[in-house]
């Protein structure tokens, strides 16, 4: 319990010191007197934050396009995990062959690029949202998970006249909640902390995911656009304060999301690890 209670500890720590950051004047930041509690308590970086408009709109922006990745990738997830669960389904090794090879080699990044350029989806939501549509490991485990399922059910589902299609949604998914949850999460935290493609595939500041404005932040690309606006007492505000609040700022709504799934994501990732 001791070395759990540790590495906890670890964990923590860095999320701690940056919210500490966050709060604490530009005084004892310049100084380095900032570790686990905030000196001289202050929540003007807050205040900038918020009211940028740009980060808001890049709040609510991110927020849609994670709804909308994770919707697609778990809705293309599943209907290709069900038909390969099947050992009977012919082709079925050479599809998996297929997949497998996917995870060690790719077609690069210049390709990728000009494919999304001759799809016509530079400069869209759907450059963020088409590319990483499935991923092979998750995919995998969708496979696993099915695997697992009784065929039992299935065979009486088919001897009531039930279809593939209508097993599969009243049978095979309220099953497999756990999983579906677990690889939810997965992908809506891969999509909602990435912002390398955005870098390639996006010119249009309205659709700037709230990652890649952290990104310019950290870069001090935003400091101007953020404290135009400044007022007398907060000029000499540290950027550091407002780098720290804009990461809270990124962090905290897809954490909130994990207490919901909590439940589902624990058994989802140990049902994972076993069936096969």
């Amino acid at each position: 319990m001791t070395l759990i209670a540790v590495s906890v500890l670890i964990c923590i720590f860095p999320f701690i010191h940056v919210l500490a950051i966050s709060l604490s004047s530009s005084r004892p930041i310049m100084s380095g007197e900032v570790t686990l509690f905030p000196k001289e308590f202050t929540i003007e970086a807050y205040v900038k934050v918020f009211s940028d408009p740009s980060m808001i709109r890049s709040l609510g922006f991110t927020v849609m396009l994670t709804a909308v990745f994770t919707l697609f990738c778990m809705v293309m997830t599943i209907a290709a995990a069900y038909p390969l669960s099947k050992s009977n389904l012919k082709g079925r090794g050479f599809f998996m062959v297929v997949i497998i090879i996917t995870m060690f080699f790719s077609g690069g990044i210049i390709p990728e690029y000009i494919l999304v350029r001759n799809l016509h989806l530079l400069d869209t939501m759907w450059a963020l949202v088409l590319p990483g549509l499935i991923s092979p490991f998750y995919l995998i485990i969708m496979i696993s998970f099915f695997k697992g399922i009784p065929d039992s059910l299935e065979e009486a589902a088919e001897i009531d006249g039930s279809s593939h299609f209508r097993t599969l949604l009243r049978i095979i998914l309220p099953l497999s909640m756990p999983v579906i949850a677990t690889l939810s999460l997965f992908y809506a935290v891969g999509r909602w902390n990435g912002f390398m493609d955005t870098l390639m595939y996006i010119n249009s500041p309205e659709l700037y995911p709230l990652q890649l404005k952290l990104y310019q932040l950290i870069q001090n690309n935003m400091a101007t656009e953020l404290m135009r606006n400044e007022v007398a007492g907060t000029a000499n505000m540290m950027p550091e304060s407002l780098k720290a609040a804009s990461v809270i700022f990124a962090t905290v709504p897809i954490l909130i999301v994990y207490p919901w799934l909590q439940r589902y994501f624990v058994s989802g990732v140990m049902l994972g690890a076993v069936k096969g």
